[in-house]
């Protein structure tokens, strides 16, 4: 990983944050910490991670909105959500 990877910061806009909510559930999403993501990858690096509709995640996240109940996060990837029901990652007992 190289020092800019280590320290890119997503980016979501403050206003979309507070609207945005889980597609499913309607609960209220967060930013997920940088622990967390980096949990994460480390373990889509393993094959380890697969999403709600049970494909495995391949593709590294640049963040993620995690649910407020904290069992489903959805991947942020070049600062864009992607808030669709099947790509949101279970993450009990993942972290």
């Amino acid at each position: 990983m190289t020092m800019q990877e280590a320290s890119k910061k997503v980016n979501v806009d403050k206003e979309l944050l507070a609207i945005l909510c889980c597609p499913d559930t309607k609960q209220d999403v967060t930013l997920a910490d940088d622990s967390l993501i980096a949990s994460l990858n480390a373990r889509i690096e393993k094959g380890e991670v697969k999403n709600k509709s049970g494909q495995p995640v391949t593709e590294k996240l640049d963040g993620g909105l995690i649910r407020a109940d904290k069992k489903i996060l959805y991947p942020v990837r070049e600062d864009i959500p992607v808030m669709l029901i099947e790509e949101g990652i279970p993450v009990e007992g993942l972290a």
